[in-house]
C-alpha cells in the first residue's frame, strides 16, 4: 500500500433509514458516509465543492470494500487519508469504524479527486494552498 497521511476524521450516526431490507446498512450508504466525511474535510480546509467557484474538486472514481455489516443504532468514525498526489489530482483513502468497535474495520475505500476549472470542465494544477494541506495534514479534526 502506498504511503498515506491522515487529514480528517468525521463522526456521524448510523440512521434507521440507512438500513435495507436485510437489516444492515445498505452498500450505497457507505459511499454517502465517505462523501460526507470528504465534504466536511473540503470545507475545513477552504476548498468546497462549489460550482459557483471557478475551481474545485471533482471525484472521478470511488471504491469500497465492505468488510463488516453495520446496523442501527450506533455511531461511526470515518478517517480520511491522502495518498498519491499528482499535478492535478490526489487519492483519498477512507476507513469506517463503529465508535464502539474502534479496532474493527467495517469498510475501506477511497476516491480519486481531480482539481478542475468548472467552467472549462478541464483539470488544472492543484493550487499551492491545497498542496500544503495535502502534504502536511492540515484540516485534521
Amino acid at each position: 500500500m502506498s504511503e498515506r497521511k491522515l487529514v480528517h476524521t468525521a463522526r456521524m450516526p448510523i440512521r434507521w433509514g440507512d438500513m435495507d431490507a436485510m437489516g444492515h446498512v445498505n452498500n450505497t450508504v457507505y459511499f454517502r458516509y465517505f462523501e460526507q466525511a470528504r465534504i466536511e474535510w473540503f470545507l475545513a480546509i477552504g476548498t468546497p465543492a462549489d460550482p459557483a467557484q471557478q475551481f474545485g474538486p471533482v471525484v472521478i472514481n470511488a471504491h469500497c470494500a465492505f468488510l463488516r455489516q453495520m446496523r442501527f443504532p450506533g455511531d461511526i468514525e470515518v478517517a480520511t487519508f491522502v495518498g498519491a498526489i499528482g499535478r492535478s489530482s490526489f487519492e483519498t483513502i477512507q476507513e469506517i469504524r463503529r465508535i464502539d468497535q474502534p479496532d474493527v474495520l467495517a469498510a475501506s475505500g477511497g476516491a480519486k479527486v481531480v482539481w478542475i476549472d468548472y467552467r472549462l470542465e478541464k483539470s488544472v494544477a492543484l493550487p499551492d494552498m491545497l498542496c500544503q494541506h495535502l502534504t502536511d495534514g492540515a484540516g485534521q479534526s
